[in-house]
């Protein structure tokens, strides 16, 4: 985890909106770090994905915490750490909450979702050989090449299946370990959550355009987290109901007062029934 990068993703949480953060060489180690710096500060790891060119990159977002534990251990850390813009004054790794976080990151680059991209590729490859057997020329032997390039594929793909199922065995039974839930989103795509914790994002897909996380019916407000060297702001104290002021009394006027001119009053219809208004 560089120093540049950590000072960079402490920066952008000083504004109380979600981060992204991005890993050039696909390092799930180096996010894992740098969500547990997050998670020191008021924020908290919420989605991976794959990016870039060949998928090459990996996107961590966070987002701010607004639990009363989050806000308490940020606010003992800046306390503790005033110095940790810097980069380097930073609270130790718990080895648990890491292997815990890199558990999760894995999980989400390589849970249901990415058996199922294997299974649509494995569809891709068949129809992908049919085709090129005809292209060849649609002969037996054509056929035969097809079929063998079809079988050293779909051995890949068996292989790659097992081992990823092997993996997510055992990160699903780490996290369950914590007493993390797996919840499924509006995709059907299975995330392990916190106790307590929430389906983040809209339709399952956090990374969307809009706010992260919209607030729904009751939900409060995201509020942004404190700047660097200072603790965050209590919860604003419940207005006291004044007590009603007496009504005010008529003032006497002064000597300099100036009288108000009377003015005649016109008659009322229902003063006199056959009173009628002048003819012009």
């Amino acid at each position: 985890m560089s120093k540049r990068q950590t000072r960079k993703m402490l920066r952008l949480m000083a504004s109380g909106e979600p981060v992204e953060l991005t890993s050039a060489m696909a390092s799930v180690k180096k996010l894992a770090r740098l969500a547990f710096t997050a998670q020191q500060f008021g924020y908290e790891y919420a989605d991976v994905r794959q990016g870039g060119g060949n998928n090459s990159q990996l996107k961590m977002l966070i987002v701010p915490d607004h639990s009363p534990q989050a806000r308490a251990r940020a606010a003992q850390n800046w306390a503790q750490y005033p110095n940790a813009h810097d980069g380097v004054s930073l609270p130790p790794l718990v080895p648990d909450a890491f292997e815990l976080l890199k558990a999760r990151i894995n999980f989400d680059l390589t849970g249901k979702s990415a058996e199922k991209r294997m299974g649509y590729g494995a569809l891709g490859v068949s129809i992908g050989c049919v085709v090129l057997a005809y292209r060849l020329g649609g002969t037996s032997d054509d056929f035969v090449i097809s079929a063998v390039i079809w079988l050293v594929l779909m051995a890949v793909f068996g292989i790659g299946l097992v081992v990823t199922r092997k993996r997510n065995a055992k990160f699903a039974a780490r996290l369950q370990a914590a007493g993390f839930a797996p919840v499924a989103d509006e995709t059907g795509r299975v995330r392990y959550l916190p106790p307590g914790g929430q389906m983040p994002g809209q339709h399952g897909n956090p990374f969307g355009a809009g706010p992260y996380g919209a607030q729904g019916p009751g939900m409060p407000a995201p509020a942004a987290p404190a700047p660097y060297g200072q603790q965050p702001p209590m919860p604003y104290a419940q207005p006291q109901p004044q007590p009603p002021m007496p009504y005010a009394q008529p003032q006497a006027p002064g000597p300099y007062a100036q009288p108000q001119p009377q003015y005649p009053q016109p008659p009322y219809p229902q003063q006199n029934p056959h009173w009628q208004p002048p003819q012009r």
